[in-house]
């Protein structure tokens, strides 16, 4: 044994303790110089293997030498690519179904929109709403068929509260103020709302902001209504049966 050995580390050496042992202290001594040298080496490579690759010229690096640059057909517009499917765009129906002057507050205005068959009402609530028309903001339109079971809710709309509901399969009531939100009850998605527009005196539906209840698509499964209709209404439809929810409850 040397006497660098036996002296290392004397002031912190136990006299009872064997001296070839390695104190905490020149452990984690040790232990740092190890990282460091880790650290260094890792920066050292990484700086080398960035000269390799052309990293001291503008822009180098970016692709190592063993790959091609991005082709021509790579980076071209996606509308010059072949086999890439462009996006369809939804173009809904204007269809004209009520009267700003006529409009009575408390009393829906019943339609269909966006196919035949999708039963929808208008409503002046007397507030503002989101989404409103008219000059205090207060016309909206909504689909009827409550989002949990599809059971309808029409003749249940509630002025006093701005609301539709409860529904008679599951009790669900929607705010028609805030876009038809669930206020209570086992649904768990707004009511789809009707997206209106004012021209002059007359009010128009253009679009809808949802799935229908029941539709993959809204204006895939049924006809979809055609035109301006002629005010003051268009030729009612019977309403869908009630046999339909109680169906569907006691499958439920």
């Amino acid at each position: 044994m040397s006497d660098a050995s036996t002296t290392l580390g004397d002031e912190d050496h136990d006299p009872d303790r064997p001296r070839h042992v390695v104190n905490r202290r020149d452990f984690l001594t040790g232990l740092g110089y190890s990282a460091g040298g880790v650290v260094v080496g890792l920066t050292v490579g990484g700086l080398v293997e960035s000269r390799s690759r052309g990293g001291d010229e503008p822009g180098g690096g970016a692709w190592p030498a063993t790959a091609p640059p991005p082709t021509a057909a790579s980076t071209a517009p996606v509308e010059a690519v072949p086999n890439v499917i462009p996006a369809v765009v939804t173009t809904y129906p204007r269809v004209r179904f009520a009267s700003l002057s006529e409009l009575a507050g408390g009393t829906p205005v019943d339609f269909e929109y966006p196919t035949e068959g999708a039963a929808a009402s208008l409503f002046k609530l007397g507030t503002a709403a989101a989404g409103g028309v008219g000059p205090e903001g207060d016309i909206v339109a909504f689909a009827i068929d409550c989002t949990h079971m599809g059971c309808p809710l029409r003749g249940l709309y509630r002025p006093e509260h701005a609301a539709i509901g409860s529904c008679a399969c599951h009790f669900t009531t929607f705010d028609l103020t805030h876009r038809g939100m669930v206020v209570i009850g086992q649904a768990t998605e707004n009511l789809p709302q009707i997206l209106l527009e004012i021209d002059g005196d007359d009010i128009l539906a253009i679009g809808t902001l949802g799935i229908l209840y029941g539709s993959r698509d809204n204006l895939a499964d049924a006809p979809i209504v055609e035109g301006l209709y002629p005010w003051p209404r268009f030729p009612p439809r019977p309403r869908r049966p009630a046999s339909r929810c109680r169906r569907r409850t006691r499958r439920w």
